[in-house]
């Protein structure tokens, strides 16, 4: 029996408001929209966010793990997330807090500031870890035993990291170039490791739904589940992993296009059939691994190249998170929380994504998920708050000398 192991990744970032130059050594909130502060942006972004998807996704998912025995789901929560939903939205907490109350809802470990500390200090990186872990623990009363690095981010030495960190699986994308001729339908072992196990994504399973469901131009619109079945590998397969954003449901895919009622109707399939069941992340990790899969260099699962070009790919995205990183020792020396938490807030992924110039395939995307009107507005803004916090320190400094 093959299974489905569905994992949604939930996240929301402080975006950055349209921090002034003229703001830094006087003004130090970088997260708060200066123009209206009646409406700042990351709240009112929360709570459409949560009216279109995160209420009646976890509505429906609920329903669902009731009603149908077998059903079982995969979740990531960022420490983002969970802080604005604390500050503005707890009743979006309570929900998931529902939902994991039902023993079928499994959370999967990642770093609390969904950032790509574990390219630049591994310290940190360790650190946003154990934040989130703890985060988990105190809100659901459970210890995440699965991890997936920011954006499905990883390579050779994240598994070999995640094995002596004691995880059971993480997670990568099911790449074409690393497989070869090998199946994403299969569980692996990550390259000198011993216990863990590596869950690749099926991306064109997975896509078809978060990015192409509605879709009129794609030549297999509109999808029902009876043809989605059809696509599902009858062979000796184990796993069908099924990995996308929770905003999918409601938010990348409205209501209006049908996507709620394909996800009761695919589920109900899945638990009624003979061939397949549900499994969290980490029971499929208690399958026997069919081969070892390396990955000498960063996968993604973001954009047509799959690497770390969406955050990394043009010289301000690498000058703004080489000056961030910069900042590292002089930030955790001067012993501010408030310091520390900004620091921390700007080193999550979604502010250098803001600052991409990819065109053509990928643009589109980019665009859709950016507050700013460019990726040069996204770059000035955050280099005005780097300097701020340059102040900050040197004060700190002058205060404690």
């Amino acid at each position: 029996m093959k299974s489905v192991v569905l994992y949604l990744h939930v996240h929301q970032p402080y975006r950055i408001s349209p921090y002034s130059i003229f703001s830094a050594g006087y003004e130090h909130d970088y997260f708060a929209d200066h123009r209206a502060k009646e409406s700042a942006q990351n709240q009112t972004i929360l709570k459409k966010v949560a009216k279109k998807s995160y209420i009646p996704t976890n509505a429906m998912l609920l329903e669902l793990l009731q009603k149908h025995s077998e059903f079982k789901v995969s979740l990531s929560i960022t420490g983002t997330f969970i802080e604005q939903c604390e500050q503005w939205a707890p009743e979006i907490l309570d929900s998931f807090k529902q939902l994991v109350a039902t023993g079928k809802v499994e959370i999967v470990a990642e770093t609390y500031y969904h950032s790509l500390a574990f390219f630049y200090s591994q310290s940190e990186f360790e650190k946003q870890v154990t934040m989130h872990r703890e985060k988990i623990q105190s809100l659901f009363g459970v210890t995440p035993t699965a991890f997936r690095n920011t954006e499905l981010a990883y390579y050779d030495e994240i598994g070999a990291w995640a094995d002596q960190a004691g995880y059971k699986a993480v997670l990568a994308e099911g790449w074409d170039p690393i497989l070869g001729w090998r199946s994403p339908n299969f569980v692996y072992r990550p390259p000198q490791t011993s216990n863990i196990r590596l869950l690749l994504k099926n991306y064109r399973l997975s896509d078809d739904v978060a990015f192409r469901f509605s879709n009129r131009s794609w030549g297999e619109w509109p999808l029902t589940v009876d043809k989605y079945m059809s696509w599902l590998p009858t062979g000796n397969e184990q796993v069908i992993n099924l990995f996308m954003d929770y905003e999918t449901f409601g938010e990348h895919q409205w209501d209006d296009t049908g996507i709620f009622e394909f996800m009761r109707s695919f589920v109900a399939r899945v638990n009624d059939s003979p061939w397949y069941t549900f499994k969290t992340v980490t029971e499929a990790a208690a399958l026997e691994p069919r081969d070892v899969v390396s990955m000498p260099y960063t996968v993604t699962w973001a954009d047509t190249e799959r690497d770390l070009s969406a955050w990394l790919g043009n010289a301000m995205q690498q000058e703004a998170l080489r000056y961030l990183y910069e900042l590292e020792e002089a930030v955790l020396d001067a012993d501010d929380t408030p310091l520390v938490a900004d620091w921390r807030r700007l080193q999550t992924s979604d502010h250098v994504y803001y600052m991409c110039t990819k065109w053509f395939r990928d643009g589109d995307v980019h665009a859709y998920f950016s507050p700013y009107e460019s990726p040069y507005d996204a770059f000035l803004y955050f280099m005005n708050a780097v300097r701020d916090m340059r102040w900050r320190i040197l004060e700190n400094h002058k205060g404690s000398s």
